[in-house]
């Protein structure tokens, strides 16, 4: 459930690795995407999960998003 969550917020997953009980899932996430994802970690593991995050880097939104957020721009 926690991986479909990441992955349905346009994640680029690195790597996961298992230590006995332990699951790292370490991938980047656009920022705009990650509003909400406490909440929801929480929710999916019942309290339990935990992330950090760190800025790594621009990139430039693919031409699809690009165009709905100039389009969403316009509007205000």
């Amino acid at each position: 459930e926690i991986l479909g969550d990441v992955n349905s917020r346009r994640a680029h997953i690195e790597s996961i690795e298992t230590h006995e009980t332990l699951c790292i899932i370490r991938c980047y996430v656009p920022l705009a995407e990650t509003f909400g994802f406490a909440g929801d970690l929480r929710s999916l593991s019942q309290g339990r999960a935990n992330y950090t995050m760190e800025f790594c880097r621009y990139q430039e939104l693919p031409g699809d998003l690009a165009r709905q957020h100039m389009a969403e721009m316009v509007m205000k």
